[in-house]
């Protein structure tokens, strides 16, 4: 089971230094961190195909995004919508879900043109045959970040997040490679990582059996799990044992409302059919591609050299052809070979009860809210079972489309408010992405991934281990309740989630990095709100507007009115203005109303 150990960054690259404010805004930071937990325990709702991942023709092709007829909402459902399925509200988000309906606006966002991963360097790294691609070909200082980090991915995620159109299936594609997890701890070749991050992307609304059967044949996924030319007699088992725990099934019977079966553990399988998966899964190598100095191989007893573009391929000699027995009754014949067993593979995960309330579960938690009701999950498995929820999805079990429709068109999810235990802690990279798109801004993710990610707890595309950044089980402290975000949260980095607000609004942002391709540093305009700096209450109200649906007690929402309003012309003009929106956007996006999404 990999558990990879941190690594500094290369030198040169950014790191995270550590920033300083007044006394006084440490204090306010200090109490808004702590604040966050006791909103998400609290009492109720606030005041007011191809070569990155083609279909696989086992499940047949996604579902056709259904017409939806237009059905307005109210802003309060818009803004928690916003929240739900996208990196944060704009004010032309919310326009457009008021007008539209949830349904409607969901069903465009999944026939939106897909989001890319296309930095980096190319498969050269693990064609060259020379002693060391980097030196040899004199590509200078940056040739290990470019073409064996994940860097430029980092760049294009926060990129996408921040400005491009599809956020609904960025959002989906960020839990599934947060329950599927590689991480660039262990794995190295930037155009592996891409390939195999743009699966996620290519199949947010697709199947899960055809996501399971990318990920089962990824050459960077058989690196990081130990599946790839792995032993026909005596198998690792980190793949085997990680698809049934973490990637389909969990290690405990459930119901189809997610609460274990019969009230207590017991085990969805033993160390024996870990070990029979282990040995069904042998038989693949590295696709065709691959060259080194200190490989030659060419799918012959040592397998294919190291390549990561594509899906693997069998290795006949390799592959256990035993009879095995798997889970919902399937039986892997005598004979049979690599490509037929994971068939069979797939077949025993997607009949067996747990999947639907497992996967559903998760995307409830990664998407809505952290704690959902026995009823939402089972309402939410069931269209993971029968693929639909009417009228999405395709008819198929699995079907990622009626899935995620079900998640979000949940009575639990919409509304213009939440129930009393509803919620979940924004996580770093969409509180980074959030405000940035809310207050006009821009990035070029530099900064955000090295610097605050590591920070905050959340280095995109670099978790310690197989089991993501944070648990979905996480306790938070003093409750009954879970708070998968929670796991990341601590005394620094709450204090450091504040401290980015004033890096954003009063410090400058980040300038862009000399060196790097269109670079654009991370920065904010906030000239949007001149025209609403002369009236303390309005420009307050239309800063909640965008980031809380107007969500605030009366008590809160005066109290930032004050704040703002401290700033009077005695301090000229304009410049007593722009103080006035960088002190209501700092206390608006810093209040547990923002950071905890209800």
């Amino acid at each position: 089971m990999k558990r990879g150990e941190g690594m500094p960054a290369p030198a040169g690259w950014p790191t995270g230094g550590k920033h300083k404010g007044s006394r006084a805004r440490w204090h306010l930071r200090a109490a808004s961190a702590l604040a966050l937990a006791a909103l998400l325990a609290g009492c109720g709702g606030g005041g007011g195909g191809g070569a990155d991942g083609s279909a696989s023709s086992t499940a047949g092709g996604p579902a056709s995004v259904p017409d939806v007829a237009a059905q307005p909402t109210s802003l309060a459902d818009a803004s928690r919508l916003a929240d739900q399925a996208s990196f944060g509200a704009t004010e032309a988000m919310l326009q457009a879900i008021m007008a539209d309906g949830p349904a409607r606006w969901v069903a465009q966002q999944m026939r939106a043109d897909v989001s890319r991963y296309t930095r980096g360097g190319s498969d050269a790294i693990h064609r060259y045959t020379g002693r060391d691609y980097c030196a040899d070909n004199n590509l200078g200082a940056s040739c290990w970040a470019d073409n064996y980090s994940h860097e430029p991915l980092a760049s294009d995620f926060f990129r996408n997040a921040v400005s491009r159109p599809d956020q609904l299936r960025q959002r989906v594609a960020l839990a599934l490679q947060q329950i599927l997890v590689v991480s660039s701890l262990e794995v190295e070749g930037t155009y592996g990582l891409r390939h195999y991050q743009n699966l996620f992307l290519a199949h947010a609304f697709g199947n899960w059996r055809t996501v399971l059967e990318k990920v089962a044949l990824s050459p960077l996924m058989g690196d990081y799990l130990n599946n790839l030319n792995n032993d026909r007699t005596d198998p690792n088992e980190n793949f085997a044992r990680e698809l049934l725990q973490l990637f389909s099934l969990g290690t405990c019977e459930l119901e189809a409302d997610g609460n274990l079966r019969g009230g207590a553990c017991q085990p969805t399988y033993d160390n024996a059919q870990v070990r029979a998966y282990a040995y069904a899964l042998t038989g693949w190598t590295y696709p065709a591609g691959g060259a080194s100095p200190w490989c030659q191989g060419t799918g012959g007893p040592d397998g294919n050299c190291r390549y990561y573009q594509g899906d693997m391929v069998p290795r006949p000699g390799a592959h256990d052809d035993q009879p095995r027995a798997l889970l919902s009754g399937v039986t892997l014949p005598a004979g049979r070979g690599a490509p037929a067993a994971l068939q069979g593979v797939l077949d025993s995960l997607m009949a067996h009860p747990n999947i639907g309330p497992f996967i559903g579960r998760q995307l409830i938690q990664h998407l809505v809210t952290s704690n959902p009701s026995p009823a939402y999950v089972r309402r939410v498995a069931t269209a993971f079972d029968t693929g639909r929820h009417a009228p999405f999805g395709s008819g198929t079990k699995g079907d990622l489309q009626a899935t995620v429709a079900a998640v979000l068109l949940d009575p639990e999810a919409r509304g213009d408010s939440a129930g009393a235990q509803a919620g979940r802690l924004r996580e770093p990279v969409q509180y980074f992405a959030g405000v940035l798109r809310a207050l006009g801004g821009q990035t070029d993710g530099r900064v955000l991934t090295w610097s605050w990610g590591a920070d905050l707890g959340q280095h995109v595309f670099r978790p310690s281990s197989v089991f993501n950044f944070y648990p979905p089980d996480y306790p938070v402290a003093g409750t009954a309740l879970q708070g998968p975000q929670f796991g990341i949260l601590n005394a620094g980095s709450g204090l450091a989630r504040i401290n980015y607000l004033n890096f954003l609004l009063y410090w400058g942002g980040a300038a862009p990095s000399a060196g790097m391709a269109d670079a654009l540093g991370t920065r904010v305009d906030l000239q949007a709100f001149e025209a609403d700096a002369a009236d303390p209450a309005r420009l307050v109200d239309r800063m909640l507007r965008l980031a809380v649906g107007g969500r605030m007690s009366p008590a809160g929402r005066q109290a930032i009115i004050d704040a703002v309003a401290a700033w009077d012309s005695r301090a000229g003009a304009p410049a007593y203005l722009h103080e006035r929106i960088k002190t209501a956007a700092y206390l608006v996006f810093a209040s547990p109303h923002y950071q905890v999404t209800r």
